[in-house]
């Protein structure tokens, strides 16, 4: 999902420019459309030692589902074919009934007062699910199950996390499969799912299990807020029902299309996935083509032909780029869905092979809104698709980690003016995101639950920007090298199999062992630093003064300028905080000239001594800023007999212009 501060940062960049009209607007041809594949396989990645080619199947979903867009309502049947991985056997089921956040004011999604974020829009119209049976099927004997269902604990009204007692305790490696059959009705779009008007946008949208990790606890939540989700993987195979007049996007492929009695019918089947998701509308623009082997369908709003345009050409970038660094996408087909602005709250979000985007068609090209929603949104199909690591205990993990790609990526493909280049000024996306997490880093770790953050603002400047700073810092003192080597061990432990912040840690580790406990400090203990120039001192060297016993005679000396016109001097330099690393410290000379020398930074001050023929003016620390995580930078120069960081403010008007946007920003 789209850290919104940012978008909304830039929101403020876009009104402050007041450029009239903007982008190449709304009038270019349709885009075309081409046939994507109906191939429902997967691709066969490169195996990398322990890296998985496929997950283990542990929950299929053959589900149907018929859509009636008047009523905004959707009548569901199917099967659900669920395996016991853990090492235990189990006596009970839960399943999610996300839509039933929106179903009355007393839902946990409803009554947490988070602000700040995604998911504020008022709630127009109710949204519930209603499962009308569940069924454990063996052989011929069906044993109905809903009517022992627990939709809400004793003190809590919630119902989005349901517990379901079953006859007989289900042992470690057994297959059972249950029938069900529900109604729903989608809620106006709150957040990620919902309908306005004759768009619909169906996500979370139909009984889904929770995932049994290996020692036998349900890994269950309710619907907090900020949380997000996990599951187990499977296969889908769905079957879509709608009115003949509307088009249907949807994950995985389609293997299966007609049109009976005035209905759209479409069949979509995908492996190697944990989720589901689709939208429906009469009005949608679609475009498609092969990009590096992967058929990429898109879907828009009229009017919206440019901004598709943008979307696709990011994705001709991006999918051979994130192969590249983190591992080929191991499917056939993405389709990428653009909402209409009035159904924005449904954008930014990520599904199995199904992404949303967003931003308005008058977008201007210099402004990188449009090609980092969907950069991010793609990035989501490693963190959280094929990763699938527990979003709602561990977020950083998914926002985090895939907002340091979405930087990585995004300098890569359009240099360090990454996030706006225009009118002259440049702004990059890793030094703006160490400025919106900056302010909160003392408040609470980045390492925790969703639900355990008190605003939208702390997890959002926290998990997003802060945990990709940390990453972008690590690049920068430690190198690329070490970078792809840490994130090239973590996809090994991590594709395919629900990683911890253990592996993560454990895969940085092995890159460099530094690395291990620099990421728990800065992730579970609130890390910090702040590195500063304290004084800078220089005078002419003096032959020393005193008494000497020299070639045998004592001479008495009177100190005096040396003759070489030498020159002595020093720089205090201080490390506050619990965080070390490694860094420069460029001596300033008189001439201009400057000399680089390098503290580890494993104490907390050192005194960089300098004697020779130039004159030591000043000192620049961290001059490359390499330390985003640095917390007060602007205090990272000195000069002669001056502690005011003037220098340091010459060299960084970049890093003040971005200052000056967070000012404006919310």
């Amino acid at each position: 999902m789209r850290f919104p501060i940012r978008i909304a940062l830039l929101s403020c960049v876009l009104v402050a420019l007041a450029c009239g009209p903007l982008g190449d607007g709304a009038h270019h041809a349709p885009l075309s459309v081409d046939a994507a594949s109906g191939d429902t396989s997967t691709t066969t990645p490169t195996a990398n030692a322990d890296e998985l080619e496929h997950p283990e199947d542990v929950a299929d979903y053959t589900l149907s589902a018929v859509v009636d867009p008047v009523g905004h309502t959707l009548h569901g049947t199917g099967t659900i074919r669920w395996k016991n991985t853990s090492q235990k056997a189990t006596n009970e089921l839960w399943f999610h009934l996300y839509l039933n956040a929106f179903k009355n004011q007393r839902s946990v999604f409803l009554r947490e007062p988070i602000g700040q974020f995604r998911g504020n829009e008022p709630l127009r119209d109710w949204g519930t699910i209603d499962v009308r049976t569940l069924t454990l099927r063996e052989g011929d004997l069906k044993t109905p199950l809903w009517g022992g269902a627990e939709l809400h604990r004793p003190d809590d009204e919630d119902e989005t996390d349901a517990r379901v007692p079953l006859p007989r305790a289900i042992q470690p490696g057994e297959t059972i499969e249950l029938d069900v059959v529900w109604d729903e009705k989608l809620p106006t779009i709150v957040e990620r799912t919902g309908y306005d008007g004759s768009y619909h946008f169906f996500g979370q949208w139909f009984p889904k299990l929770a995932r049994l990790e290996a020692d036998g606890r349900w890994a269950h939540f309710a619907f907090h807020h900020l949380a997000e989700f996990y599951a187990d993987f499977g296969t889908y195979d769905v079957t879509i029902d709608v009115p003949e007049a509307f088009t249907i996007g949807a994950t995985g492929n389609v293997v299966e299309s007609k049109i009976v009695g005035g209905r759209r019918v479409e069949r979509r089947v995908q492996n190697d996935v944990h989720d589901f998701a689709f939208t429906t509308w009469d009005k949608w623009k679609t475009g498609a083509e092969v990009i590096d082997g992967v058929g990429v369908s898109i879907f828009y709003p009229p009017g919206c032909d440019a901004v598709a345009r943008r979307e696709l050409e990011t994705m001709r970038f991006a999918l051979p780029y994130y192969k590249s660094k983190y591992g080929p996408y191991p499917y056939k087909v993405l389709t990428l869905v653009h909402p209409p602005e009035t159904a924005r709250e449904s954008g930014g979000m990520e599904y199995p092979t199904l992404i949303t985007t967003g931003g308005p068609w008058y977008t201007p090209a210099g402004l990188r809104a449009v090609e980092i929603v969907t950069i991010h949104e793609f990035g989501h199909q490693y963190f959280f698709g094929l990763f699938a690591s527990n979003e709602n205990a561990w977020p950083f993990l998914d926002e985090g980690l895939n907002s340091y790609a979405e930087q990585d990526a995004m300098r890569a493909w359009k240099g360090p003016a990454d996030v706006l280049d225009m009118f002259g000024l440049g702004i990059s996306n890793g030094e703006l995101a160490s400025v919106v997490s900056r302010d909160l880093v003392h408040d609470t770790p980045v390492a925790q639950s969703a639900e355990t953050f008190v605003t939208g603002k702390q997890y959002g400047s926290l998990v997003y920007g802060r945990t990709a700073t940390i990453l972008e810092t690590i690049r920068r003192v430690f190198g690329d090298d070490v970078m792809a080597k840490a994130f090239t061990a973590y996809r090994r432990k991590a594709r395919f199999r629900h990683p911890t912040p253990n592996d993560l840690i454990t895969a940085f580790s092995e890159a460099d062992p530094r690395l291990g406990p620099f990421l728990r400090t800065s992730l579970f203990e609130k890390g910090w630093a702040d590195y500063s120039v304290v004084s800078v001192t220089s005078k002419a060297t003096r032959l020393a003064s005193g008494i000497f016993d020299r070639d045998g005679k004592r001479e008495t000396v009177t100190g005096s300028n040396s003759s070489e016109h030498s020159y002595d001097g020093s720089v205090l330099v201080l490390r506050k905080g619990t965080l070390s690393l490694p860094v420069d410290v460029d001596l300033v000379f008189s001439d201009g000239s400057r000399e680089r020398r390098t503290w580890d930074g494993l104490s907390e001050s050192t005194r960089i001594a300098y004697r020779g023929q130039k004159q030591l003016t000043g000192a620049v620390l961290d001059p490359e800023s390499r330390i985003l995580l640095d917390q007060v930078p602007e205090n990272n120069g000195g000069v002669v007999g001056k502690p005011a960081p003037i220098l340091r403010t010459i060299e960084r008007l970049a890093y003040w212009g971005e200052l000056l946007v967070q000012a404006v920003s919310p």
